[in-house]
C-alpha cells in the first residue's frame, strides 16, 4: 500500500493514543502542563510546503521528521523520487493538487491554489503541530487545543519582499494579473501567521522579517547540516556554484565574476534561468543536478565555494566549509552568521561583480586552513538542532496550554448563570434584570 494519500478530505493519522483530560470549571485543578522536554511525550503532526526535490529546506524537515519519528506528515506536493525517498516509509498526506501531477519543474504554475489547498490539510488531534515554512504551510488549520510552532525559513518572499522578481518571471501581459495575486496572498499570509502560537527563526535575517512582516518575535535556531556527508580532499582549480537557477540567486553575479578574474567555475543546480545563463556564459560548466556523493566530492574538488544570493541561511556555505574548502559570499544574510571573514572564506559586496572579483583573485593570499573551517562547521550539526528544536517546541507547548487555561477559564466566568432564589423565578422579566444590574 502507498504511503501517500490524496484524499479530497485528508486521511487521519493517529501517532499514539491521546491522553486523558478533564473538563476545566471552577471546582476543577486545571491540567498539569507540560515539564517534559522529550519529543516523544506527545502527540505531533509535522507540515512542509512541498517535498519535490532534497534541498536545504527540505534537509532541514528530514532532520525535523526524524526527531519525531512517528508523526504524520503533511505537505502540498510529494515526489517520492525526487526526494531521494527520504520519506518513503512515512505516513504522508497530500493536498487535492497532488493528483495533478506536477513537479519541481512546473510547481509554481500552482501558485494561486496553494493558500486554498494548505487549508484542507487538516492533521488528527494532538498536541502540537509543526510546520517547516517558506510560504504556505504555517497557514494550515491546527486541531482544537494543538499548539502550532513554525520553523521558518522566511515569510513568503515574492508576496513581500521579492515581488519584482516573480514579475519578471512572467509575461508582460500577466504581470498585472499575478501582482493582484499576490496582494491578495500577502493579506492570506498575514492572517495565517496571526493563527500560529509560536515562530523559530532560521537566523538573524529571518528573526527580522518574522518581526517586520508578521509583527512576531522569534528565537533564532540554525537549521541542520548533515557534516558527516563531507570531508575535505584535494582542491582543483575551478571554482563550484551550487543553487537553483532562478533570478532571485543571483547566479549571474558569480558566473561574471569568474569571467573577470580568469578562473573556471562550475555550476550544479537547475531551473527556469538555465538556458539563458547556459548561453550568455558558455566558458562555465554547467552539471545539472548532482546526487549527495558526487556534490560531496565536487565540494571537497572545488578551488572555492560561491554563494552569491541573499541567503536567509545558507546551507551551501557550511557544507563547503564542512569539506574543508573556503566561501566566496554576500556579506549579507546567513553568511553573516556562517562565514568568518578572513578565515573560512571572503565576503563581497552584494551584488558588486567586481567585489566578488577581486575576492576570487584574492584567494591564494586568504590564510585558510581547512581544519579551521570543519570545525567551523560543526556548529550546526544535526544533533545540535534537534536539542534546541526539541526544547523550543516543548516551551511552546507550555505556553500554549498556559494561554488555553486561562482563555478557559475566562469562558467560564463569562458564562455563569445567575441562580436566583426559587421565589425570584416568577418575576417578569424586566424584574430579573433589573435584580441583576
Amino acid at each position: 500500500m502507498s504511503n501517500i494519500s490524496t484524499p479530497t478530505q485528508p486521511t487521519e493519522h493517529i501517532a499514539s493514543p491521546p491522553p486523558s483530560s478533564q473538563s476545566i470549571g471552577s471546582n476543577v485543578e486545571p491540567p498539569a502542563l507540560f515539564t517534559n522536554f522529550s519529543p516523544h511525550s506527545w502527540r505531533v503532526s509535522i507540515a512542509h510546503d512541498y517535498l519535490l526535490v532534497m534541498r536545504g529546506a527540505e534537509r532541514t524537515f528530514a532532520a525535523i521528521a526524524d526527531l519525531y519519528s512517528q508523526a504524520p506528515i503533511f505537505t502540498l506536493l510529494y515526489d517520492e523520487q525526487g526526494t531521494n525517498r527520504r520519506f518513503a516509509e512515512r505516513a504522508i498526506t497530500t493536498s487535492p493538487l497532488q493528483r495533478l501531477g506536477v513537479g519541481q519543474a512546473n510547481f509554481r504554475r500552482l501558485l494561486p491554489l496553494y493558500p486554498y489547498a494548505v487549508e484542507r490539510l487538516r492533521p488528527p488531534a494532538c498536541d502540537v503541530v509543526i510546520s517547516s515554512s517558506s510560504a504556505f504551510a504555517h497557514g494550515m488549520r491546527v486541531p482544537d487545543g494543538a499548539a502550532h510552532v513554525c520553523y521558518c525559513y522566511t515569510p513568503f518572499r515574492y508576496a513581500w519582499y521579492e515581488e519584482a522578481c516573480a514579475l519578471g518571471e512572467v509575461p508582460p501581459l500577466l504581470r498585472p494579473l499575478l501582482r493582484r495575486q499576490l496582494h491578495r496572498m500577502r493579506s492570506w499570509d498575514r492572517a495565517a501567521s496571526e493563527r500560529v502560537d509560536a515562530y523559530i527563526a532560521i537566523s538573524e535575517l529571518s528573526r527580522e522579517r518574522i518581526r517586520r512582516y508578521y509583527g512576531r518575535n522569534a528565537p533564532v535556531i540554525h537549521p541542520p547540516v548533515e557534516i558527516h556527508r563531507f570531508a575535505p580532499g584535494k582542491p582543483g582549480d575551478a571554482l563550484l556554484v551550487v543553487s537553483e537557477f532562478v533570478r532571485h540567486k543571483r547566479l549571474h553575479v558569480a558566473l561574471e565574476a569568474a569571467h573577470r578574474a580568469g578562473v573556471p567555475i562550475r555550476v550544479v543546480g537547475s531551473g527556469p534561468d538555465h538556458a539563458a545563463l547556459r548561453e550568455a556564459y558558455p566558458n562555465a560548466e554547467f552539471l545539472g543536478r548532482a546526487s549527495d556523493e558526487e556534490l560531496a566530492e565536487l565540494y571537497a574538488s572545488a578551488r572555492a565555494v560561491v554563494v552569491p544570493s541573499v541567503e536567509e541561511f545558507g546551507i551551501t556555505a557550511v557544507e563547503a566549509q564542512a569539506a574543508g574548502r573556503p566561501v566566496i559570499a554576500a556579506a549579507a544574510g546567513g553568511a553573516l552568521e556562517t562565514v568568518l571573514d578572513g578565515q573560512t572564506g571572503r565576503l563581497a559586496r552584494l551584488d558588486d561583480v567586481d567585489s566578488f572579483a577581486q575576492a576570487i583573485r584574492e584567494l591564494d593570499e586568504l590564510d585558510f586552513d581547512p581544519a579551521r573551517a570543519v570545525q567551523n562547521a560543526e556548529r550546526f550539526s544535526v544533533a545540535a538542532f534537534q536539542r534546541r528544536l526539541a526544547e523550543e517546541v516543548a516551551r511552546a507547548i507550555q505556553r500554549s496550554g498556559e494561554a488555553r487555561v486561562d482563555r478557559d477559564a475566562n469562558a467560564a466566568r463569562a458564562h455563569t448563570v445567575h441562580r436566583y432564589p426559587v421565589e425570584e423565578t416568577h418575576l417578569p422579566i424586566a424584574a430579573c434584570a433589573a435584580e441583576q444590574l
